[in-house]
């Protein structure tokens, strides 16, 4: 151990609330040592028992027991700090500029180790052996080394200031008290030490208790400062994604409308094409026609001319051309279709990237739940774990005050007053089911009302040949359903949790009572509800 403590530093034997040396050194669940005494202090003081560094509660106050092994550390180390004060005063060092030198030594001036506040003289360790030796110097009053031992002098009777006047505030010698200060409060100069000394252990624990909250508050502001950075950085993923997303929907909707316009354009341009090629085929056959007419209309032959009069007379073959035209296209509303049905797209688009958001965000909050089996309607069977229910008709029905007698319904064992929850049900291959949160005081033996007024905050869904039965349950048919809380908020949300959709929201509730999950299950052969593990959408 002595072979490796010139690496070790001072700080690691340090107590960080008293800033000594450990005394009895414990260590708590998270790993951080203390003093006994300072650690149990300090949870004495406060109301939770935390650990004053890295700030981990703890449900129970731990059991405190000395570490011996660090106990061992520190004895190892102040034996080391002993003999090293032990080495130092022991070689015969001259004082230093600023050290006390020794008033007997002549030439050379040794280092004082104590000053005499008798002889009102300092004395080098050679010299100061007859003050630790001789009966008569053992009475001695001896201190740590300082110069002007004149100034502990009376000026006015040359006598020890022995004793402390509290009337003056001022230190004064045994005559000082009987002819100066008689009639004054005057008390010994120790006690007034011991007084004033206690005072100042008490400003230093103050210093060190302001010391260590400062600490604390340095730590708390640099946790917030991650926290923030987190946050900051969770939000501009979210953010890029959402707004990523919306970019290229806005260039889809860009290159849609450039192609139309492309396209109405190449239509028109190939139909022109079509209508020129068709008259400049025309215009080639009565070039050849026009021809034959100027050969024929110049012979000299009187038979040739007659026997072909008639053919060449006759009009030619050809398109009458009057009606016909190539009308450009009307571009007129093509860019307010464009923008609505890009505005549609991106409505769409936000909305299911917001839901996806609110989703993660919501599963951050995740908790476990679990079912009762007290308050389980007897048609309704629990698994041992408590994560799943099935439906199995119970003809021998037994009341109990906290068992649904009426409604098939089971709550959870959680209740929620405050903050945000999240949990997830697996309801895939069920034709009739309900979730959702009630109020404590939901009637167990009548007919619930599955609505806000009532305390009840509910998804349900019931299906006929494949169909949904109510306008008022699930819109969708989803395999997981995400129930969401935000007690603070008054918001309540079912989420699609596979397809990252919002089902539906109940916004500005109030909720006077504590929360309870509640599940309903109908149908001996639509399977089961089974709370699942949350899995964070990526």
């Amino acid at each position: 151990m002595s072979a490796g403590s010139g690496h070790r530093s001072d700080n690691q034997f340090l107590c960080s609330i008293c800033l000594d040396v450990f005394t009895d050194p414990v260590t708590i669940p998270c790993g951080h040592n203390f003093c006994k005494h300072c650690i149990t202090e300090h949870w004495d003081v406060n109301v939770s028992s935390s650990c004053p560094l890295c700030m981990e509660d703890f449900y129970r106050r731990p059991l405190l027991r000395v570490n011996t092994f660090i106990r061992e550390m520190v004895a190892e180390f102040r034996r080391e700090a002993q003999q090293r004060a032990s080495s130092s005063s022991s070689e015969q060092q001259a004082a230093k500029p600023g050290e006390v030198p020794c008033d007997v030594c002549t030439g050379t001036k040794l280092k004082a180790l104590k000053s005499c506040l008798v002889c009102l003289a300092s004395y080098c360790e050679t010299h100061l052996k007859p003050h630790l030796t001789a009966l008569c110097l053992k009475r001695h009053q001896l201190m740590e080394p300082v110069e002007n031992l004149e100034d502990r002098m009376c000026t006015q009777h040359y006598k020890p200031l022995e004793l402390f006047c509290k009337t003056d505030q001022t230190c004064v010698c045994l005559l000082c008290s009987v002819v100066d200060h008689r009639t004054h409060e005057v008390v010994p100069l120790r006690e007034e030490y011991e007084g004033r000394k206690a005072e100042l252990m008490e400003t230093e624990a103050e210093i060190k208790q302001m010391m260590l909250k400062r600490r604390l508050k340095i730590q708390e502001m640099k946790d917030s400062v991650k926290i923030s950075k987190n946050a900051a950085d969770r939000e501009k993923a979210e953010g890029v994604q959402v707004l990523t997303a919306l970019k290229e929907s806005v260039e889809r909707g860009l290159n849609e409308f450039i192609k139309e316009i492309e396209d109405k354009q190449e239509t028109t341009e190939k139909q022109a094409e079509d209508f020129i090629k068709d008259l400049e085929q025309e215009i080639s056959e009565l070039k050849k026609r026009s021809a034959e007419v100027k050969q024929c209309s110049r012979s000299e032959d009187h038979l040739h001319l007659l026997r072909s009069f008639s053919s060449l007379k006759a009009a030619p073959l050809a398109k009458d051309w009057t009606e016909v035209s190539v009308r450009p296209p009307s571009y007129e509303g093509t860019v307010a279709r464009a923008v609505a049905q890009l505005q549609e797209t991106l409505s769409e688009k936000m909305k299911k990237l917001l839901a996806e958001v609110e989703l993660r965000r919501a599963q951050q909050y995740a908790v476990d739940v679990t079912l009762n089996p007290r308050t389980a309607h007897d048609d309704l069977v629990l698994s041992d774990g408590g994560k799943r229910v099935q439906h199995k008709e119970n003809r021998d029905l037994k009341k109990n005050i906290k068992k649904f007698y009426h409604d098939i319904f089971v709550l959870g064992n959680q209740s929620f007053s405050s903050g945000r929850f999240y949990f997830e049900v697996e309801v895939k291959g069920n034709t009739y089911w309900a979730l959702g949160l009630v109020k404590e005081s939901v009637d167990r033996k009548g007919l619930i009302e599955m609505s806000p007024q009532d305390g009840c905050w509910i998804l349900w869904l019931r299906k006929r040949n494949s169909a949904l039965a109510s306008p008022s349950d699930a819109r969708s048919d989803p395999e997981k359903v995400g129930v969401f809380l935000d007690h603070q908020k008054g918001l309540i949300s079912f989420y699609d949790v596979d397809a990252a959709a919002l089902i539906r929201s109940f916004t500005g509730c109030r909720f006077p009572e504590k929360l309870y999950p509640v599940f309903s299950l109908y149908g001996d052969d639509c399977g089961s509800l089974s709370i699942c593990p949350v899995n964070q959408t990526v």
